[in-house]
């Protein structure tokens, strides 16, 4: 049953919006499914109801999984490469330099317990079936229940195939959308025959049943039935029982699609060029020509949307989004040429052009204050900007405006936290322009920016340098221009510090002079990091400094909060903490708008130690577990400054050591399971423990007597009888720093987030 969800952010199962009809036997089934297999494939055909039936599941089991349930939605995706990036971005796991995504994929799920969900799988059955045997083999916590029109074949796979509903269920179903359309809809003894022949036509098929009941709105139930009766009657040759369950509900949107007006079957086959949720004016840009006017898309989309071919998912922007049955059939109608004049080449052709535009846009107003507002649009049309990029390798005389297009995205990627993806896509660019040109000048530059953001030093030197031979080759001064301070810093992280330096500064100083600002935002704060390398602190703050001067003003949030990340983390390993403090703070506020994940999580490993000096415990643990869990230090540029690894291994011994083992394991594990968010308004508000360490689930709250010491439990005693950190410390002739040490500790050994709770834990 498809319809009737709006899908909120990545990963969260969505609101039903609409009442879930029967089932119990296949829930049942699937919940004692999962007793015996960690991989069960709800399998069947086209709109007999996978997706509605395995998130019902999946809502009813969450309690049985700590560590959440997580929604992959496959339709939009094309690419089967792509399946464990998207995935990966799905659980909010950022990269991991050096690591393929599969094996972060793999190290993040194998200590956790967790129920993923694979929607839409049997467009990508060997990529998912891959995935799945990786993940059952090598992390014994994670479930998966995915829905496929056929089984994906991995041992330990239990299929279960998926039926229609019975006839009792299809017809409370019919009755239910029914009513929906036409309010005063029932079922009484006047027309349950008429409801009954309807639903056996239709084989109790979900989503054939929700395109019947809509025609309620224009068609009278006597004349439906007999029109849908007429039509399979055709169809068979009378023999009810040759109708194949695939074949009726074809039968039924191709009945859909021939009560759609003229302009709304149009509009339905342009559509499906869409591989994501959509807005009005983008349907209007793409899909209007010839005989469908711009005027005119909005009129024939209400059709359609009335005519539920089209799912309206709310929010101010107004977006629209296509079931993949729907999609596919429309997309057939495209290809046929029921979209002309033109033909699919000239949708496809205006799809690109749209995507290539919000590309164009991104790179021409990255240190805009447009900037947040154009990363918030990638993020919502990255499906779109795939198939974009899809199409154009797809076609010949396109490749090197794909090139481009995914070349532009680079920062994108970086703050999507999809590095790999960013340079999947441009390499395959390069490999289809192997000829001198702008764009294989600036993708060859790019895919070494994204090398060094990834760790990935042994490659970037090389792209560094041919992208220079061949900018120079035809006359394209800018990259030119980047790569010397690029080529410089892998001369000095090579040996030769003196002349890479050099190099750098001669770049450093052409690109100040040039007034290129995006150069100049980013040599200032990566020509820091390479100071701060080779252990010039005051020259890594001086660089900070200059560059946060030309960055003030411009609405830029990515490089800003990238330097002020490298000032803080320069600080704080060179002791002057309190200094630190209001970089980093500074830092993890800005990205927020822009979600670079490398920058949250360094931001919050050097907010770990200075609450661990200020002998906060629990809220060091958390942010290192954050920190930790985004694993970005190993192979980053910023893991080789000297004394990284090693503050943070001090931090962490210094921590697990004040709360002890167990407490220390829960607060690092409640931080590894935060989103960015939650950090974000923990770290404003300067709390010791996040507000969503209350509703962690499997948290279990130890008794008193059994977890506290004897001094912690008088400390507890005294904060029940409700003195101050100060009186307490007065009356057990302590110092009050001591007192707050007690508290912290006696906080994170009951799973407590503030004093208050405290006497009802002793009363446990």
């Amino acid at each position: 049953m498809g319809f009737g969800f709006t899908q909120r952010r990545g990963g969260q199962l969505p609101v039903e919006r609409t009442g879930f009809v029967g089932r119990a036997d296949d829930l049942a089934l699937v919940q004692e499914a999962f007793a015996r297999a960690p991989l069960v494939t709800l399998v069947g055909p086209g709109g007999v109801g996978k997706s509605r039936t395995a998130l019902r599941v999946a809502a009813e089991v969450k309690e049985d999984f700590p560590d959440g349930v997580w929604l992959a939605e496959l339709s939009g995706l094309r690419d089967p490469e792509l399946v464990p990036a998207t995935l990966a971005a799905v659980l909010d796991l950022p990269e991991q330099p050096g690591m393929e995504p599969l094996d972060a994929v793999v190290a993040h799920l194998r200590a956790r317990r967790l129920l993923l969900v694979l929607d839409t799988c049997e467009h990508l059955v060997d990529a998912c079936a891959l995935l799945c045997d990786v993940l059952l083999r090598e992390a014994a916590g994670v479930h998966v229940l995915a829905t496929s029109r056929q089984p994906l074949d991995v041992p330990g796979e239990r299929c279960l195939p998926l039926a229609p509903l019975p006839a009792e269920d299809a017809l409370e179903l019919f009755a239910q959308r029914a009513a929906a359309v036409v309010p005063d809809f029932t079922v009484h003894d006047t027309n349950r025959a008429q409801v009954g022949a309807l639903v056996e036509r239709l084989d109790g098929i979900p989503l054939a049943l929700e395109l019947a009941a809509v025609r309620l709105r224009a068609v009278p139930l006597a004349q439906l039935v007999a029109r849908l009766d007429q039509r399979f009657g055709v169809l068979t040759g009378g023999r009810r029982t040759e109708l194949a369950r695939h074949q009726t509900l074809r039968t039924a949107i191709d009945w859909s699609y021939e009560l759609c007006a003229p302009s709304e079957r149009l509009l339905w086959a342009r559509l499906s060029v869409f591989a994501g949720p959509f807005e009005l004016a983008t349907a209007e840009r793409v899909c209007a020509g010839g005989e469908l006017a711009a005027l005119d898309v909005l009129e024939a989309l209400v059709g359609l949307v009335d005519k539920s071919v089209v799912q309206h998912l709310g929010g101010g922007a107004g977006r629209y989004r296509l079931l993949d049955t729907i999609r596919a059939y429309g997309g057939e109608r495209l290809a046929d040429g029921t979209s002309r004049p033109g033909g699919a080449a000239s949708v496809r052709e205006r799809h690109f052009a749209h995507y290539q535009e919000l590309g164009q846009r991104l790179w021409d107003e990255l240190l805009t204050p447009a900037q947040a507002g154009l990363y918030r649009e990638a993020r919502e049309a990255v499906a779109d900007l795939r198939a974009a990029l899809g199409y154009a390798f797809a076609t010949p005389e396109r490749a090197p405006q794909g090139l481009w297009l995914a070349a532009q995205l680079a920062p994108f990627w970086r703050a999507a936290g999809t590095l790999s993806e960013g340079r999947y896509w441009i390499d395959k660019g390069l490999d289809l322009v192997p000829d001198d040109c702008g764009e294989r000048a600036w993708g060859l530059f790019l895919s070494g920016v994204l090398a060094v953001w990834s760790g990935d030093l042994a490659a970037a030197p090389g792209l560094f340098e041919e992208a220079r031979a061949v900018a120079v080759r035809c006359g394209e001064p800018r990259v030119v221009l980047f790569t010397e301070p690029y080529l410089g810093a892998m001369r000095a992280l090579c040996g030769e510090v003196e002349e890479g330096l050099a190099m750098l500064e001669r770049g450093r100083r052409r690109i100040v002079a040039a007034g290129d600002a995006l150069g100049i935002g980013v040599v200032h704060y990566e020509g820091a990091l390479l100071r701060a390398v080779l252990g010039d602190v005051e020259g890594a703050l001086e660089l900070c400094a200059a560059g946060l001067a030309h960055l003030k003003g411009t609405g830029d949030r990515q490089l800003y909060a990238s330097t002020l990340m490298v000032q803080g983390i320069v600080l704080w390993l060179a002791g002057r903490h309190d200094e630190s403090a209001p970089p980093l703070r500074q830092a993890l506020d800005a990205v927020s708008e822009v979600g670079d994940v490398l920058v949250a999580a360094l931001c919050c490993l050097g907010l770990a130690g200075l609450a661990a000096g200020q002998e906060r415990y629990a809220r060091a643990a958390w942010l290192l577990g954050y920190a930790e869990s985004a694993r970005r230090l190993t192979g980053d540029p910023v893991a080789m400054l000297p004394s990284l690894l090693d503050e943070q291994e001090a931090v962490q011994r210094a921590v697990r050591g004040a709360l002890g083992e167990a407490a220390f394991a829960r607060w690092h594990g409640l931080g590894a399971r935060l989103t960015g968010t939650d950090v974000l308004e923990a770290v404003r508000a300067d709390l010791d423990a996040p507000a969503a360490a209350r509703y962690v689930p499997g948290a279990r709250r130890g008794r008193a007597a059994d977890v506290l010491t004897p001094r912690e439990r008088e400390v507890a005693a005294l904060v029940a009888r409700g003195l101050s950190n100060r009186e307490i410390a007065e009356h057990l002739v302590i110092s009050k720093r001591t007192a707050d040490t007690h508290l912290e500790r006696i906080l994170a050994k009951l799973d407590l987030t503030s004093r208050a709770e405290v006497p009802g834990a002793l009363e446990d």
